[in-house]
């Protein structure tokens, strides 16, 4: 059943490199004669004499793993020099244990404390239909010693014992728990707090008192048409104004840039491990640029975690990931298929393994900025426990390509440069972005991480947040990302974000008064202007649009004097209304922007009424699919960034 491994006297004076056995003579003569002459070496002493791994390499990489916080075998894995196999395989061979490179998940039996091996990757007990159990350990330098005494005391022990490597245990363990995993993913949320769940699109109370809502409607429409369309078209313009208005509000806010200072001043040695998860499906374009982009964070690899959180069925993803030489400090996540399939759904799958102090979220075609984990870092070391996320700048790389993307350039520095830094200031909800979270972990996990049925996860959970006691903050080191070149793929995406953002805004209108003392009314009504204000303005931008053209349709046929003094008030307002929100979502993206951001825009902002035109028809689109089709994902396609110039 296992693979026999050998002891040979060769391998005392070689060395393990990429899995191979190469002459390695660095140990100085003094030192060897000191090991030989030694009458008691101890058991990591000569675990390194059989690697060949001379004392320079030992004292380095112990050095950096007392720098890091780390262990040993972290180090050395991380630097590349060994692999897994060859390194707990040698472990295997000197303990004289057999060595199993490949675990069968089927055979560990999955127990509600399973997932902690996850964590702390130790040791799983494995159960073969035809054969005796037996013990997969992961062993450590910090441990050898007393393994090997126990294994000299008691030689029958090492009967029931193989070695193997804590990738393939931790594969065995996600295999062995998938399903109850994943029942737990889908259910948690909706069983511990279903009051902040999307499951149920409408509470009953919700649909009565919006059946009841259209009812008074229809019969105010039918007794007395021109006097209700006025009162609605006056409401709604009210609300339209005061939507557009509250965007004004940060309009001459400065970027705060102190912690840069901080992160560049920074000595902090021992770092915690850092988990990065990134969501993918359909990702096979973008793989590699994504790994790259990540491997060039600057955080010590040996305490980084990387999650690459794969659909299980997702073949030609996890095909590209192969062809990828991954460090041991990225894992693949296989997500079992279920529904919904949604990103949060993935995200919260796969938290289960997530071994960081802190999270940070990503998208497939991120580049995050290298110090971005430093600077998260430094805020979250330096801020009260109530931090519980910080938001990173996304900027647009790709405003050149067309006038659509320099739309979307637009639009995101307003809100990531802007609008969300006056949030955080004033310490109000933060409608987090898709990407480029950071959270928390232990916080993450204790307001039930994302709901896998909102398709706007990130404002759900910033919301959530906020009620739960917790606040939110942002930071400056950027992510660069490219904005969807094809229409139809814009479409898609857009009608996912409003229709996620319905789902959040019936989530906080279940109980309406409970939830306004809960958050505070001020942070409640910050709510409503920020994702209230921009469902509306998005849903009756184009009624406006038409009810200017049939103003001026009866001026051109009839004269000024065929209107009511009503209805030239209502048009005023309406152009005012219109004017207003290209100048301010012009005027909000264009200030934040850099010199060589806004030449890339160039006069493309000429486009902003079509724009908004196609905001609108995204917001009608996600009234359709929220009713149809709520959970369904519309999935963004990418391309790496050389085929977008």
């Amino acid at each position: 059943m296992f693979r026999s491994t050998e002891y040979t006297q060769e391998s005392q004076n070689a060395m393990l490199v990429r899995g191979e056995i190469v002459a390695f003579d660095s140990i100085d003569g003094d030192h060897v004669r000191g090991l030989n002459a030694e009458p008691q070496e101890s058991s990591d002493a000569a675990f390194f004499r059989s690697l060949g791994l001379g004392k320079p390499y030992v004292e380095a990489f112990t050095a950096r793993a007392l720098n890091n916080g780390s262990t040993f075998e972290a180090e050395l894995l991380a630097s590349g020099m060994v692999t897994e196999d060859a390194y707990f395989g040698a472990f295997a061979r000197f303990l004289r244990l057999p060595f199993m490179a490949e675990l069968d998940g089927c055979q560990v039996v999955d127990t509600s404390s399973l997932d902690v091996q996850l964590l702390e990757t130790r040791m799983v007990r494995l159960s073969p239909r035809n054969a005796m159990p037996y013990i997969a350990i992961v062993p450590d330098v910090a441990s050898i010693e007393r393994l090997k005494e126990a294994l000299d005391a008691s030689p029958d022990l090492g009967r029931d014992l193989v070695v193997t490597t804590p990738s393939s245990l931790r594969k065995a363990v996600w295999q062995a728990g998938e399903q109850r995993r994943t029942r737990q993913t889908l259910n948690a949320l909706l069983d511990a707090t279903p009051h902040y769940s999307a499951r149920i699109t409408l509470l009953g109370t919700q649909g009565f008192l919006l059946g009841v809502g259209a009812a008074i409607l229809i019969c105010a429409t039918l007794f007395s048409p021109s006097l209700t369309f006025n009162l609605m078209h006056i409401l709604t313009a009210a609300l339209y104004m005061a939507a557009i208005l509250f965007r004004l509000a940060p309009l001459r806010l400065r970027p705060d840039r102190r912690t840069l200072k901080l992160v560049e001043q920074s000595q902090d040695q021992q770092l915690p491990v850092y988990t990065i998860l990134v969501a993918l499906y359909r990702e096979e374009a973008v793989v590699e640029q994504l790994v790259n982009a990540l491997n060039r964070l600057d955080w010590p690899k040996s305490r980084l975690d990387i999650k690459l959180v794969c659909e299980a069925d997702d073949a030609i993803t996890l095909a590209s990931i192969d062809r990828i030489q991954l460090g041991p400090h990225i894992e693949i996540v296989h997500v079992p298929f279920s529904l919904p399939r949604t990103k949060p759904k993935a995200l919260t799958y796969a938290l289960a393994g997530a071994r960081g102090e802190f999270i940070a979220i990503y998208d497939a075609e991120d580049r995050p900025h290298p110090k971005q984990l430093r600077e998260a870092y430094a805020r979250f070391r330096d801020g009260c426990d109530k931090l519980a996320s910080l938001q990173a700048p996304l900027i647009i790389s790709n405003a050149n390509v067309s006038w659509m993307t320099s739309s979307f350039s637009l639009e995101y520095s307003a809100l990531f440069r802007r609008m969300l830094p006056m949030l955080a200031r004033m310490r109000m909800p933060l409608p987090l972005g898709g990407t480029s979270n950071h959270f928390r972990a232990s916080i993450l996990r204790s307001v039930g991480a994302w709901d896998p049925y909102n398709v706007t996860e990130d404002a759900d959970l910033g919301m959530r947040l906020y009620r739960m006691g917790y606040y939110s903050d942002v930071i400056s080191y950027q992510t660069l990302e490219d904005a969807p070149t094809d229409i139809s793929a814009w479409l898609a995406q857009r009608s996912r974000w409003f229709k996620g953002w319905l789902q959040s805004w019936l989530v906080m209108m279940r109980s309406p008064i409970k939830i306004a003392h809960e958050m505070g009314w001020k942070a409640y009504l910050v709510f409503h202007l920020l994702i209230g204000g921009m469902l509306l303005s998005s849903l009756t931008h184009p009624l406006f649009i038409i009810y200017l053209l049939t103003v001026g349709g009866t001026i051109i046929t009839h004269g000024p004097a065929s209107l009511s003094s009503s209805q030239l008030v209502l048009a005023c307002i309406d152009t005012l209304n219109l004017v207003g929100s290209y100048t301010i979502f012009l005027l909000m993206g264009q200030r934040a922007m850099i010199d060589h951001e806004r030449v890339m825009v160039g006069k493309r902002w000429m486009y902003t009424p079509i724009y908004w035109l196609m905001l609108s028809a995204a917001a009608w689109r996600a009234i359709y699919e929220l009713r149809y089709k709520p959970f369904v994902w519309n999935k963004t396609p990418h391309t790496p960034v050389s085929k977008n110039k």
